[in-house]
């Protein structure tokens, strides 16, 4: 992808993508309400195995748009402010670890789906903040 994503905690969060000559600044969108947020989920098959596919739809639902982009690359696209929310119903700690940072330090919010701020929930879900409490809502646990 040509791009490498940054973050250190108290400094900030920063891609390296060759639009500049140097890390730009990341920060997450200013989107309130879940009507106008656009949503990334995991596998399709991974809610329904775990009998929470009704919750990931009601989401889905709630949302402007949503799409599944992939686990590490939706967080990314939560921390540029280029979509709310990114949802993960079964992910591990090597999985979180670095988005969890980036995306606090570009200005969001992370969790496991039962609102515990961590990245060894086992599930996971990052948002621009404002809307992370109506996800959690709909899809927490």
């Amino acid at each position: 992808m040509g791009r490498r994503w940054l973050a250190a905690r108290g400094v900030g969060a920063f891609v390296r993508d060759g639009l500049g000559d140097g890390p730009r600044p990341l920060m997450v969108s200013g989107i309130r309400k879940l009507e106008d947020a656009h949503s990334s989920y995991a596998d399709i098959e991974d809610w329904e195995n775990l009998g929470r596919l009704d919750a990931a739809l009601a989401l889905a639902r709630a949302c402007w748009r949503s799409r599944s982009l992939g686990d590490f690359w939706a967080y990314m696209l939560v921390a540029e402010g280029a979509i709310e929310i990114a949802l993960d119903p079964v992910a591990s700690l090597w999985d979180l670890a670095a988005p969890q940072l980036i995306v606090e330090e570009a200005g969001g919010r992370f969790s496991d789906l039962g609102g515990v701020r961590t990245a060894d929930g086992g599930d996971a879900i990052a948002t621009n903040g404002p809307v992370h409490e109506a996800a959690l809502a709909l899809v927490g646990r």
